[in-house]
């Protein structure tokens, strides 16, 4: 920042408490300093230190690494991994007026319908999952899945959802859930960021890039966009006339530039720019080789339904396997199309349904096999589910036509996770007999980060980071460990 901005900043009470080097933000400073939670090394001005390094966590994890499936718009969980008998009996009746009163609803007023699903249940594996029909493939690996039955979360739209699940807030400016593990844990591969986003469907998360930003912590956090199609990452190839010598002598030069600046003026994002420079150079050599799939065998393809030169959820599937292979800390998929409202027929929890779930059945289980076979899913947390449930009512835009869909619904709902420590053939908490609301073992969004945190590692209170005057963590003020699913 220049000086004379800086002297300006300089003059408002919270950059004050933030940035002097005496009094009161001495003792921020030595506070943050002295706080074994803080995994991130103190900034280091006499050389480059990578801020991506690995670190150690609060004790003994049972993960190392996540990978992250959201489906983007949340899929219809009644459909998918609820099953309720008593709500297929009643469909097509009026919604009871206690189920509805004081509530508000994305698109629906007046009195709706229930709406049973018209998909089939079984129960799977030794646990005995509830899974329907929609899902063939996960069938088969039922006994590595601990579904959570009884989440909820205050928002009925998109983008406040996304990022309260991601960021522990609703607004945006936070940083993101892969930021926060991020920065606890590092990376185990110095070539490759520690934070990778896939994305397929072609649609960015609803939260935008704020749903795997870094907010207030160092940029070198947050999430990396690559492409399973055209060059892996923007802008990280050399521009033309610029040969990869040239490149180095440039970079060198910057950092020199940028170390005199850090010792001068002390700031961290300094730091972690000298860090990007140096991780983009790494990366053009080593990404396009992680992210060339034609090295697998055709067997392994198949498997995944992927094919290279593609941007598909297969291909991002098998990509994040790839990735934590290498010493990826934390891979995040987002996977748009998830919205089951009924507008169109592509939004049919009958039809349209079964279609969209055959592009995420067969690779999310083959992902899951895949990471057994390699003997990694045992230290590998898969995350998968949306940002809320959908209503057990059909919507009230669509209710007079042919196509059943449900609206947005925050109060109850599914979702799932395998692997890194979690009991597999497990289903925890249970909803009401009609849906509507959770009955057992409730499991709010910040009690879903804690546990996350805990599995990795990390006690979630004490995972922070000073800014503004206060310590800020991934969980707010909120959340409990769901200890109930950790095996």
């Amino acid at each position: 920042m220049h000086p004379q901005l800086e002297n300006l900043h300089v003059q408002t009470r919270r950059h004050f408490l933030k940035s002097s080097q005496t009094g009161l933000g001495a003792l921020a400073l030595s506070s943050l300093l002295a706080n074994g939670a803080s995994a991130a090394p103190a900034p280091d001005t006499s050389s480059v230190v990578n801020p991506l390094s690995p670190k150690k966590s609060h004790f003994d994890g049972k993960a190392k690494r996540v990978i992250y499936l959201h489906l983007t718009g949340s899929p219809p969980h009644l459909d998918l991994y609820d099953y309720k008998p008593e709500l297929v009996k009643h469909t097509g009746e009026p919604c009871p007026d206690e189920f509805l009163k004081g509530k508000r609803f994305a698109f629906t007023s007046g009195v709706p319908k229930l709406l049973g699903t018209p998909r089939t249940f079984t129960q799977n594996g030794n646990g005995g999952v509830w899974l329907s029909d929609a899902l063939p493939n996960l069938h088969t690996v039922a006994d590595e899945m601990c579904v959570i039955k009884s989440m909820f979360t205050e928002q009925f739209n998109h983008a406040p959802a996304e990022l309260l699940l991601y960021t522990g807030s609703a607004r945006s400016g936070r940083p993101s859930m892969g930021t926060w593990v991020t920065y606890g844990l590092g990376s185990e591969n110095e070539n490759l960021p520690g934070f990778v986003v896939l994305i397929s469907s072609g649609v960015q998360p609803n939260g935008g890039k704020n749903s795997f930003g870094s907010g207030f912590l160092p940029s070198v956090y947050q999430g990396v966009q690559c492409r399973s199609k055209g060059d892996p990452v923007l802008y990280a190839s050399d521009p033309p006339g610029m040969t990869r010598d040239l490149r180095r002598e440039s970079l060198d030069a910057l950092r020199d530039l940028n170390e005199i600046q850090a010792r001068e003026l002390g700031h961290p994002e300094t730091l972690t720019r000298i860090a990007q420079y140096e991780l983009a150079f790494r990366m053009q050599m080593s990404v396009p080789e992680v992210m060339d799939i034609t090295k697998e065998t055709q067997a392994t393809l198949d498997a995944y339904g992927a094919k290279p030169g593609e941007s598909s959820f297969g291909n991002n599937c098998l990509l994040a396997r790839r990735l934590i292979e290498q010493g990826v800390r934390y891979v995040q998929l987002f996977d748009w199309g998830w919205d089951f409202h009924g507008t169109g027929p592509g939004e049919d929890i009958r039809d349209g349904l079964t279609r969209k779930c055959a592009t995420m059945d067969k690779p999310v289980a083959a992902l899951i096999k895949d990471l057994k076979q390699r003997g990694m899913l045992q230290d590998t947390l898969i995350i998968c589910g949306g940002e809320f449930g959908r209503t057990p009512f059909r919507e009230g835009r669509t209710a007079g036509g042919s196509v059943l869909g449900r609206d947005h619904y925050p109060d109850c709902y599914s979702m799932w996770l395998a692997g890194g420590g979690v009991k597999g053939g497990f289903s925890h908490g249970e909803s009401d007999e009609l849906g509507f609301s959770v009955a057992k073992d409730k499991v709010h969004v910040h009690d879903l980060q804690a546990t996350i945190l805990h599995l990795l590692g990390f006690d979630h209170t004490k995972l922070t980071f000073r800014f503004q005057g206060r310590d800020y963590r991934l969980t707010d003020v909120h959340g409990e460990v769901v200890k109930n699913i950790v095996a």
